[in-house]
């Protein structure tokens, strides 16, 4: 990957936090995928987005076990403990992952649950592999397609300018890689823009963002992350992103559930919103007032008890 960790820099053992869960490595789509999970009965698959790793549903681990179902928290391929190899960090292989997680875990399908990058790849499995999709839960994430929409030229220029540190950062060479890894202020920076006034700057706050900075200081996480980043652009205008485009045309028939935040600077609520015309199944889109692009973290008692509505439901 062109570089060495850094001096001082953490391994994977951090992210492997002590608590009721049961920490194991399941093998999936020929990578190894470190997975956190609690309780008994029907599957519910949790995918972080960026910058997290699986702690980022240790609540909703708690609350789901309790309220009778298989919780699984994954760290996605490149992020947290899971393998890092130096490619398929496209959205169709990172879907493909856990698609192939589901069947991994012996299960045959799943309420899918995702936020931000693990959202988009929620979306690309109701799409791509609607058969272990029993239901799906998006939040802070618009489905692809309508992201792709309003980031084109054309479109509306606040959704451009909200993504705008894809191009900045995720573009440059190395940029990223070194922020993520050198500079632990620049997560605490994207939290401070993305995130709403009811979690932000509370102790919970601080702890949480802290150790999220240090899981992408693991080499080589912050290339693993960029990489996605870096495919989503060129992928714009290359044969392979217009193939992804055409397969998140299949209607998404599974039940989905779409929690977005009305402080949400990262993927405005306008962007989200436009993505219920993908879904002909049950749709419910709900907007919470004074949460940011993050709502499992910033109101993780209302989530726990949304999803496990969502479950009765589904």
């Amino acid at each position: 990957m062109g570089f060495g960790p850094l001096p001082g820099a953490p391994d994977s053992s951090v992210v492997l936090v002590d608590g009721p869960w049961t920490h194991r490595m399941v093998r999936a789509n020929g990578i190894a995928l470190h997975v956190a999970e609690m309780g008994a009965g029907p599957l519910v698959l949790l995918l972080h987005g960026f910058p997290q790793f699986w702690w980022a549903w240790h609540q909703q681990l708690l609350d789901l076990a309790d309220a009778g179902y298989r919780a699984v928290a994954v760290d996605l391929r490149g992020y947290g403990a899971s393998d890092k190899p130096p490619r398929g960090y496209d959205s169709p292989t990172l879907a493909a992952d856990m698609a192939a997680l589901v069947t991994s875990l012996g299960e045959s399908n799943a309420m899918v649950v995702g936020t931000d990058l693990g959202g988009t790849l929620a979306w690309t499995m109701a799409a791509s592999h609607p058969r272990v999709v029993r239901s799906l839960v998006a939040l802070g994430a618009a489905h692809p397609l309508r992201m792709r929409h309003e980031l084109r030229l054309g479109a509306g220029p606040r959704q451009r300018q909200a993504s705008a540190y894809i191009l900045r950062t995720f573009q440059v060479p190395r940029r990223a890689e070194n922020l993520l890894s050198r500079d632990p202020t620049w997560v605490r920076a994207l939290y401070d823009r993305w995130t709403g006034p009811r979690w932000r700057g509370t102790p919970g706050y601080v702890h949480d963002v802290a150790r999220y900075a240090e899981a992408m200081r693991i080499h080589p996480v912050s290339f693993c992350a960029a990489e996605h980043y870096r495919w989503m652009v060129r992928s714009l205008i290359r044969a392979d992103g217009r193939r992804y485009a055409e397969a998140l045309r299949a209607p998404i028939t599974a039940p989905v559930l779409h929690l977005h935040g009305d402080f949400d600077t990262c993927v405005l609520p306008g962007t989200a919103q436009g993505s219920g015309q993908y879904v002909t199944g049950q749709y419910e889109w709900r907007v919470l007032d004074g949460v940011g692009h993050f709502p499992h973290n910033e109101v993780p008692e209302f989530v726990s008890g949304e999803l496990i509505r969502w479950a009765k439901l589904t």
